[in-house]
């Protein structure tokens, strides 16, 4: 089965109530499994720059690379699948292309964004971040977090210096400990994790996640599940109702159906052969 019928996909951006222009950068493609966000961050025009950059070579990389090669090859260099090598590899060539354009551009001088990308192949999927863009998934009635955010609350909370509550009523939430961008070389965190039929994927911005809770949002999902559509502008509206101080992008996936691997024409005979015996 063919990943573009086995996907759903739906995707959003708004630039919400406070900012007049939209610094987030998106993009699905369900044929290639492909989901990303990037959310900008910069002077003058420069945020929107260096997400743009984010999306477009990551995109055309993980393209190209799969055109190549199977996802679900193994990589024996790095030890992960060629997917997962490939999407940490164009994250961290956009990195460089975003951290020279920087240097280079007066106009972009600063400028970074956050980078979450998720790519579904062999009933499976890889999610590849930099920043604090999210990944959830609603797996029934489990709904959680995949992801954890390279923000200083997180840091905080991680080491154990303040509860997740103090944290948040303490410190600023937009300060990310980790961006592309910033330095010439980046750590991209890799996860793999199986794909089952039934899953929806919320990669957004930190625009939503500031302006609604994770109960919250968990529930607007349930109850519009049936309709990604409804779901994701519902997302949307909640998080401008709420006061909309950011850029607000939703991206919302579907697994609708398995979808495993082709088997190569080699393996389907050595199969038959074994069988026969």
């Amino acid at each position: 089965m063919s990943l573009a019928s086995a996907l759903e996909m739906a995707n959003f951006s708004d630039p919400g109530q406070k900012r007049t222009r939209n610094e987030d950068s998106t993009a699905t493609d369900a044929a290639l499994g492909f989901a990303m966000v990037a959310d900008g961050m910069g002077g003058y025009k420069a945020g929107e720059v260096a997400s743009a950059i984010a999306v477009s070579v990551t995109a055309d990389q993980v393209r190209n690379g799969l055109a190549r090669r199977p996802a679900h090859a193994a990589d024996t260099a790095t030890g992960l699948s060629h997917g997962a090598s490939l999407l940490r590899k164009a994250i961290r060539d956009a990195n460089l292309h975003i951290f020279k354009t920087a240097n280079t551009e007066s106009q972009c001088n600063g400028m970074g964004t956050t980078a979450l990308a998720v790519l579904f192949y062999d009933n499976r999927f890889c999610v590849a971040h930099v920043g604090d863009s999210r990944l959830y998934r609603l797996r029934g009635e489990l709904f959680e977090q995949v992801t954890s955010d390279h923000s200083l609350v997180q840091e905080l909370v991680t080491r154990g210096f303040l509860t997740k509550e103090e944290a948040l009523a303490n410190t600023p939430k937009n300060l990310v400990t980790r961006a592309l961008g910033v330095e010439e070389n980046v750590e991209v965190d890799i996860k793999e994790e199986p794909a089952m039929p039934g899953d929806i994927y919320l990669l957004c911005s930190d625009g939503l996640n500031d302006m609604m809770s994770d109960e919250d949002i968990r529930l607007t999902l349930r109850k519009f599940s049936a309709n990604l559509e409804k779901a994701g502008g519902e997302l949307v509206r909640i998080a401008n109702a709420n006061g909309g101080k950011d850029n607000v992008s939703v991206i919302l996936a579907r697994v609708l159906s398995a979808f495993p691997a082709e088997t190569s024409w080699y393996n389907n005979i050595l199969g038959r052969i074994k069988k026969g015996r």
